[in-house]
């Protein structure tokens, strides 16, 4: 056990949940997460071994079969889980996404067809916001679900960058449905669309064309969502009314955010493992490097990095578990949990020189794995307007 990135006032079960995971990422996944980021393979034995461990039901209330734990108990576990391999946390983000929508926004009914089905990750959760050339304009969305004379709707559209698109069963889409709202954003519906996994025409209507081959973040499918002619029906609508999707996905990218912040200190952490292990064995001049004032300081200033990033994310996640409003926290959090990230990231590759930029060296794995946190669930620069925004909103002067 290190000192960096611990948290206090955890709870007895908190302790024992996050040793348990630990251990499994220090047994199941760093072992084997090298040979199977190199090979872009679906890490299937680990994910069977987190279902095994109720990970997938995690934050679900124990009503419908879930733990019941808190949203900072799920950030301190994925941190565990990226400090092994992010593409594992990737695989279990969108599925806690829409599992938190469905909890929160979702009807009686939609409750109990899919949450007990989720947490034992029977059913599998993917998210999908974006649309080729749509960037952060949500409101902007084309894809369309018209209604039908009967009451159902039927959904045309390209969405984009779905994680976990062909491994999962369960889409929540947020669509256009165009049903007389004054604003754009008060025009969107999210759909609970239910599919079997897999790549192709997996029901008629739906197309996932395949895996989009990426810098890093491998493992984990990305993918690309084809609505074309797939009827839906006016219960899949999450909530049971349209018109509400833009709020429940906002809603969703909060908790979201505070994932990815928890994914920028679990990389951040493992990048400084492997920094000032690498430090202490690698002598030059006599001595090793750690010895060498130049690289004792970037180490100081790592660790001092993870430590902030890590109380911010904390932060976060006990504000929305306390029901309050923590869009500029989430966004602070995942600021600078992902910028610091990419800069422990790069001072560790610095001190392995040129064995950094080695395959055969984890460190060369973060390297491409850590950018990808500076865009994901909305770039920096939107953090920053959102934040701004809030600061802007608190400290309005008074005229």
């Amino acid at each position: 056990m290190t000192r960096l990135a611990q948290t206090a006032d955890l709870t007895d079960v908190q302790q024992e949940i996050l040793s348990t995971v630990r251990s499994f990422v220090d047994k199941e996944i760093v072992p084997h997460a090298q040979e199977l980021e190199h090979a872009d393979a679906y890490p299937q034995e680990i994910v069977d071994g987190l279902k095994e461990l109720g990970i997938f039901g995690l934050t679900i209330p124990e009503e419908f079969g879930g733990l019941g734990e808190s949203l900072l108990t799920y950030a301190l576990v994925v941190e565990e889980i990226a400090r092994g391999w992010m593409s594992v946390s990737g695989v279990i983000n969108t599925h806690f996404i829409v599992a938190y929508m469905v909890m929160q926004h979702g009807t009686r009914e939609q409750k109990e067809r899919l949450l007990p089905r989720m947490a034992i990750g029977e059913v599998r959760g993917a998210f999908s916001m974006s649309e080729p050339g749509l960037g952060s304009d949500v409101a902007g969305i084309r894809t369309k679900a018209t209604k039908q004379a009967d009451g159902d709707y039927v959904l045309d559209g390209q969405k984009m960058w779905l994680t976990n698109g062909g491994s999962s069963t369960l889409v929540a889409a947020l669509v256009r449905t165009d049903e007389g709202a004054e604003k754009a954003h008060q025009n969107l519906t999210t759909f609970l669309v239910e599919k079997p996994a897999g790549f192709g025409e997996v029901v008629p209507g739906i197309t996932i064309p395949g895996k989009i081959d990426k810098m890093g973040y491998k493992g984990v499918d990305t993918t690309e969502l084809v609505f074309d002619g797939y009827r839906a029906r006016a219960g899949d609508i999450l909530g049971g009314a349209p018109g509400r999707g833009f709020a429940q996905m906002m809603d969703g990218v909060e908790v979201g955010r505070v994932n990815v912040a928890a994914r920028g200190c679990g990389i951040a952490i493992r990048a400084f493992e492997l920094a000032i292990a690498y430090a202490q064995q690698r002598e030059t001049f006599g001595k090793p490097i750690a010895a060498h004032q130049a690289i004792a300081f970037k180490l100081a200033e790592m660790a001092t990095k993870v430590e902030a990033a890590h109380a911010m994310m904390v932060r976060a996640a006990r504000l929305k578990d306390a029901g309050a409003r923590n869009d500029v926290e989430a966004g602070m959090a995942k600021l600078l949990a992902s910028e610091y990230a990419a800069e422990v990231t790069q001072e560790s590759f610095r001190i392995h020189g040129g064995y950094g930029y080695s395959k055969e060296y984890e460190i060369e794995r973060l390297m491409r794995e850590a950018p990808f946190l500076l865009i994901g669930e909305g770039t920096s620069e939107i953090q920053k307007t959102i934040i701004s925004r809030g600061l802007l909103k608190d400290y309005a002067l008074k005229r």
